[in-house]
């Protein structure tokens, strides 16, 4: 998986979150849960949503690392790295 791929990734599991989010407005450092007004049903639906798209397991103490699309696309690099 490269970034692009992975960003790519993050948008598609926030749109099935929140259906007609504009997340091709979204900078890669804005707090998308806070600019998209997602609560926390719907931001742990997320991480839910990308664990299941990515294969990638995201555990509870992760969640702080998927606040942005540029950290939510580092995490999955990450863990889907050759190295990991």
């Amino acid at each position: 998986m490269n970034r692009a791929q992975a960003l790519d990734m993050v948008k598609e599991s926030i749109s099935d979150v929140v259906p007609g989010a504009d997340v091709a407005a979204l900078a890669e450092d804005d707090a998308f849960r806070d600019v998209l007004e997602m609560d926390s049903l719907d931001f742990l639906r997320f991480v839910e949503v990308l664990g299941e798209r990515s294969g990638v397991r995201v555990d509870d103490e992760d969640a702080t690392r998927l606040t942005t699309l540029a950290g939510s696309a580092d995490f999955l690099l990450a863990r889907t790295s050759p190295s990991s």
